[in-house]
């Protein structure tokens, strides 16, 4: 689908990997918390999200789902592995799909036709939501998490720099 929609993806696992990072390091009170209207609990959220990037990998890619938003808490260290192994997949897709109007793919709910490119972006869009949700209940809290956004991104992979 081109090469900016994997740089998309690239910046996904970034600030998914970013905030991970840091997310490991709290105690377990503060993975608990929350504020009013985010997702739910910073674990809580990881759990989500983590089961939601393997459902949109898997499909466009058909592979197994092998981590359920049900499944007891694993750490986030290994929410980590799980994210980073659906965002790999989800890049390599993004660079290999082609439009299809007459997609099929699988939802909780049925089968519907979908251009798989929707599917992508709804991927980014999600993990974009649910990161800005950590990052408030974070911020609420006192606890810095760093830049998140595109421009640091670009600073961290030398594609922002500034000229005199």
């Amino acid at each position: 689908m081109g090469p900016h929609f994997i740089e998309a993806f690239r910046y996904h696992r970034w600030a998914n990997d970013r905030l991970l990072d840091l997310c490991i390091g709290l105690a377990d009170a503060q993975l608990e918390l929350t504020t009013p209207g985010t997702y739910g609990t910073i674990k809580s959220t990881w759990q989500h999200v983590a089961g939601a990037e393997q459902r949109y990998a898997a499909r466009l890619d058909g592979k197994d789902v092998v981590f359920g938003e049900q499944d007891v808490f694993p750490g986030i260290a290994r929410l980590k592995e799980v994210i980073a192994g659906s965002t790999d997949r989800l890049t390599e897709l993004a660079g290999n799909l082609q439009p299809d109007p007459n997609y099929v793919a699988n939802f909780r709910d049925g089968r519907y036709r979908v251009e798989p490119g929707i599917i992508l972006l709804q991927a980014l869009h999600h993990g974009n939501d649910h990161r800005t949700h950590v990052c408030t209940i974070l911020g609420a809290h006192g606890i810095d998490y760093g830049d998140m956004d595109l421009w640091a991104y670009g600073e961290a992979i030398g594609a922002l720099m500034k000229v005199s």
